[in-house]
């Protein structure tokens, strides 16, 4: 082997400085030019890697901090409350009108609407890449348009969906009534907006402000009054309004009637009635009023306790350190000021998340470069590898540099990109340091050989690096949350390879021609041991190229046909054990968070006593898995919420306000970190939900822990009829279909049966006795929603004023049948004028592109790795079933398969369209169309390393995974483009074919080996990590580490052979002394 054309290996002393010969040898005439003005200034060389790693440290610590990146939804949203309207009411009325408006806007991908009881919601989902503001714009001026929308119907909110970031929440617990814990942690609220790093907080676990005017019946009727006429008296008593003013001498006097009333005590005074004899009727002579909170079913508990929760948000630059050290000090201050009989907790603090995941990346990030540093002292001489080495810290900071204009944060999307180029960010480096060190072997002086040795490598370094951006930019064009995630990997991936490029270029060059003093004897000694090692690394790598691989090489030459088949067979076989499902693949991995949370839901209407019953069985069952895994010092705290679901944060891709009501029951438990106990969430689940007994009034328990972003369930099935009976059967029966398949938990069916209606028609008698249908609407409407007067602001809290009749008044249908209708010749029972007839109204309609849906889902038992069993026999059997049941029936699969399925849409174009422009990057330098080909052809082959490696760490397969296998393109696409080129440079010296592969393979085995490692070693520490924090992000390393040693195998043994193949094809006899027409001769590899 000729060690000249390895720039590993020098003949150099212990400090690494190369022979005197190299040194010395005199300067020949070098070309002017950018890259040969740095190398022979080396002041401007240290001043440019000076700005980079300065601004990078200086941009790095004002870049914003969060465990995952901040993104808008690409999605808009419209609300219109309609107080005391069912459901349909609220379908017919507003969202038919409001559907039909928006679904022909310019970039609107898909509609979804909820019609729940008081409320229409619309969730307009765009395309990728449209003007999210356009789209606003145009939805409000269709919107706008609209005049048949209901009177009573408040005006429509119209906004693009944001994402709010909590932080973490303060909990107030203790045995006191509802308006002290309110209070208090109301007081808290101001004073924690007045902190400087706290800038919006939340206030939950209490019931809307009401102040309740209730007024018998029997006054009613004795004063001849309707409560429409109360509440119309009311808002004219309270008022507050400007008068103008009055210019006078002096100047301007303002003028204003200032009359409103925020008191009962105010309220009670008010007028209703008065005579000329001075005799008045005041509102608190004929009614009760009330100055408290609606009347909900709504509760919240805190280690048994009720509790109020105040949450804190991160809005603009504010990282979750800054914050939930504010609000923890603040709490410290706090409760040496609240009584002794309350407690105060904070609540799912996700700075700790960060700091966790954080610390967990950067620990894997040193020691993925400690073993990068590792492999580069053993192939490289110590010199060559501490230059080769700076270019990391210069790349990451330079990155970092990007970053703020880019509006990227610190999170563990960007921190995961890092750890991923830390092997690749060496491979340019390493490419022109050896090409540098040659040229110096060759008698060139230290300024001569480092221009015109970088210079010579100029072009393949440029392309190589290009391909490797192009092969990361079909990850910024993946629609869908995972997009959002994932796009941030790229754009930190090519800003680090820009500045590995600039690097390369413009500082190496100067750093390697420069000569290194004597040094300090003392530390040459201590290097000795590292030089030995090194020296014994290249003896032994030496002996293994000319005793092992030449031959073995030889031999797959000889037998070339046959080593290209063996490969494309292991190569078909993997992908057909893909496709074919022998081994599983999932879309998303689930993100376990510290919070496992039960979700329990009984039939609509029913008695909050049932609920309170189910509460304490899920809470039993929980004690039982608490005791199983250790004790209370494995827990933080638990909440409990009754009559509303549990608190979720983000938007619902569903669209539509949380689920209240009756019927609902949650208890959330906080774990400690991962890191402070031995146990997973997921078997937390497991123990909690094997001791929760069959409870029969169930319609559905979910228990689940999420840390991050999900795609949605793992199986959703969207089932959609025009006969809604017809679709209320299919759910219930898609819902018994899926609790058979013991893969599934948690099984979720959206429909649910509602309540009982009556629904009122007018009599022909009503005309005779003047009344019209809006008459007896608004009697009904006001005694018993009842009527409103107005609205007030009350500090931060608005406070509705509701006049109707009092509550034993309106709790029976004895009730509705005794109401009594003004009419213009006196009152009259409401059964004269209206007869009802019985139904039912559901409680929530959910609605897509205009078809009315019921969503059934479930989730994957823990120890089941893919889905996809579970849906070959629901679309082999069970769809067609009820298909020929239900005549009519739609039913599609969304959630994580619908994600799935538009990722793979939209980037299986963009990765043809990546590959072809490799292709071009490639053509262009070879000045041919057949060797880009050969040295394309390993790009396939990553698939099979991934797959390899997948089963040999024990991960299932996932989008992620492909994520790594489309990245690992351009890592392949250097190694082969290395190779092909030192076999062209061979040739063109006029060896023959099998001389030229043979040669030109031995003498690039070691930079490639050397790329390869460097990329396998640094992605290693997070391949074996075993934290639950960033298992979702291991697969995407497996897929490019294993695929990086995988394809070097490839890349050393079978694009040989298939570069002969192509001689074959091309009619050369492969063993022939003729030089084949070149090939690049003046691109790639020209020296």
């Amino acid at each position: 082997m000729n060690r000249g054309d390895e720039g590993a290996v020098a003949p150099e002393g212990p400090a690494g400085v190369p022979a005197k010969g190299a040194a010395t040898a005199s300067e020949g005439h070098i070309e002017p030019g950018p890259l040969a003005w740095m190398a022979a200034n080396p002041v401007a060389a240290n001043l440019l890697m000076a700005v980079v790693l300065l601004g990078g440290t200086l941009s790095a610590f004002s870049l914003k901090q969060e465990v995952f990146p901040e993104f808008s939804m690409d999605m808009v949203s419209v609300t219109v409350p309609y107080p005391g309207a069912s459901p349909r009411e609220v379908e017919q009325g507003i969202v038919l009108v409001l559907e039909e408006a928006v679904r022909a806007i310019d970039g609107v991908r898909r509609v979804n609407s909820v019609a729940s009881e008081g409320m229409a919601s619309l969730s307009i989902q765009l395309l990728l890449g449209a003007d999210q503001d356009r789209v606003v714009s145009d939805v409000t001026n269709e919107v706008n348009r609209i005049t048949t929308i209901p009177l009573d119907a408040e005006e429509p909110t119209i906004s693009a969906t944001t994402i709010r970031q909590p932080v973490i929440s303060l909990i107030f617990a203790g045995d006191q009534d509802l308006r002290t814990l309110h209070g208090l942690a109301e007081q808290a609220r101001e004073e924690l907006l007045e902190l400087p790093e706290v800038t919006q907080v939340d206030l939950a676990g209490v019931p809307p402000l009401e102040l309740a005017i209730e007024v018998r019946r029997e006054n009613l009727e004795s004063y001849g009054l309707s409560l429409e006429q109360i509440a119309a008296q009311i808002r004219m008593a309270s008022i507050d309004l400007p008068g103008g003013g009055v210019e006078t001498s002096s100047g301007e006097v303002l003028v204003r009637v200032v009359d409103r009333r925020l008191t009962a005590e105010g309220f009670a005074d008010v007028v209703i009635r008065g005579t000329a004899q001075r005799h008045e009727l005041r509102l608190g002579d004929i009614a009760t009023i009330v100055d408290g909170y609606e009347d909900t079913d709504q509760t919240t508990e805190f280690g048994g306790l009720p509790a109020v929760q105040l949450t804190v948000y991160r809005v603009g630059d504010q990282t979750p350190t800054e914050v939930a050290t504010a609000v923890k000090d603040y709490t410290e201050r706090l409760r040496a000021r609240v009584p002794a009989n309350i407690t105060l907790s904070t609540w799912s603090d996700d700075s700790e998340v960060l700091e966790d995941r954080i610390n967990l990346l950067f620990k894997n990030a040193v020691m993925g470069l400690a073993l990068v540093l590792i492999v580069l002292t053993l192939f490289l001489s110590r010199r060559l590898a501490g230059w080769v080495a700076l270019g990391i810290p210069i790349s990451f900071l330079g990155a970092f540099l990007l970053m703020g204009p880019l509006d990227v944060s610190i999170n563990m999307m960007t921190l995961f990109a890092l750890i991923i180029t830390l092997g690749l960010v060496v491979d340019d480096a390493i490419i022109v340091s050896e090409n540098v060190y040659r040229a110096g072997q060759q008698g060139m002086g230290r300024l001569e050989a480092a221009v015109k040795g970088t210079r010579e490598m100029a072009m393949p370094v440029t392309f190589s690096v290009l391909t490797t951006m192009v092969a990361f930019a079909p990850l910024l064009f993946v629609p869908g949350v995972m997009g959002k995630i994932f796009r941030l990997i790229p754009i930190v991936v090519m800003g680090v390879l820009f500045f590995s490029l600039v690097e390369s270029f413009f500082v190496l060059p100067a750093h390697l021609s420069h000569k290194l003093g004597r040094g300090w004897p003392a530390g040459a000694r201590l290097m000795v041991p590292i030089d030995r090692l090194q020296a014994g690394v290249t003896r032994g790598l030496e002996r293994f190229i000319e005793t092992r691989y030449r031959p073995l090489l030889g031999t797959l030459l000889e037998q070339r046909y046959t080593t290209v088949a063996v490969a494309v067979a292991v190569l078909l076989i993997t992908i057909g054990a893909v496709v074919g499902g022998v081994i599983p693949f999932a879309f998303f991995p689930q993100i376990e968070g510290d919070v496992v949370t039960a979700a329990a839901r009984l039939p609509f209407g029913a008695p909050v006593e049932r609920t309170l019953a189910v509460r304490a069985e899920l809470q039993a069952a929980l004690d039982l898995a608490i005791e199983e895994s250790g004790g209370s010092e494995s827990i933080r705290g638990i909440i409990s919420r009754v009559g509303q679901g549990p608190t979720q944060f983000g938007p619902s891709f569903g669209g539509g306000p949380a689920l209240t009501g009756s019927h609902l029951v949650s208890l959330e438990v906080s774990l400690f970190p991962q890191d402070q106990r031995d146990f997973t969430a997921a078997q937390f689940e497991e123990r909690w939900r094997a001791h929760v007994p069959a409870l029969a009034e169930l319609e559905s328990l979910t228990i689940a822990s999420a840390g991050g972003p999900s795609a949605g369930a793992a199986v959703d099935v969207q089932l959609s009829h025009l006969d809604e009976n017809v679709l209320a059967q299919a759910s219930r029966e898609m819902t018994n279909r899926l609790r058979d398949f013991p893969a599934l938990v948690n099984v979720d069916n959206s429909y649910a049966v509602g309540k009982p209606q009556l629904d009122f028609q007018l009599l022909p008698e009503a005309a005779g006795l003047g009344l019209t249908s809006t008459d007896v609407a608004r009697a009904i409407r006001s005694s018993f929603f009842g009527a409103e007067a107005l609205r007030e602001q009350r500090g931060r809290n608005e406070i509705k004023v509701m006049v109707r009749l009092p509550e034993e008044q309106r709790a029976s249908e004895q009730d509705i049948e005794d109401l009594i209708i003004n009419t213009p010749n006196g009152a009259v029972p409401v059964l004269y004028a209206a007869e009802f007839t019985r139904g039912r109204s559901p409680t929530r309609i959910t609605r897509e592109d205009g078809r009315r849906t019921v969503n059934v889902t479930a989730e994957l038992a823990q120890g089941v790795a893919s889905s996809r069993g579970v849906l070959a026999a629901l679309q082999g059997s069970v769809f067609p079933e009820l298909s020929s049941e239900f005549p009519g029936l739609s039913m599609d699969l969304v959630g994580q398969q619908r994600e799935m399925q538009e990722s793979f849409t939209s980037i299986g174009p963009n990765y043809l369209i990546a590959l072809v422009v490799m292709f071009g990057l490639l053509a262009i330098p070879f000045r041919s169309y057949i060797q880009p080909l050969i040295v394309m052809a390993a790009v396939p082959f990553g698939v099979v390393g991934a797959v390899v490696g997948h089963l040999l760490m024990g991960y299932t397969l996932t989008m992620i995974s492909v994520f790594g296998i489309i990245a690992l393109s351009g890592v392949v696409v250097n190694d082969t483009l290395v190779l092909v080129h030192a076999i062209n440079t061979q040739k063109r010296a006029g060896a023959s074919i099998r001389d030229a592969v043979i040669e030109g393979s031995a003498r690039r085995l070691r930079p490639i080996l050397l790329t390869s490692l460097t990329t396998f070693f640094g992605l290693l520490p997070i391949i074996f990590e075993t934290s639950m924090g960033a298992r979702f992000l291991i697969p995407m390393a497996i897929s490019l580490g294993f695929g990086a040693l995988f394809v070097t195998v490839i890349a050393l043994l079978v694009v040989p052979a298939l570069y002969v193949v192509a001689e074959d094809l091309r009619g050369m006899e492969w063993t022939g002394e003729a030089s084949p027409v070149p090939v690049g001769a003046e691109a790639v590899g020209a020296d």
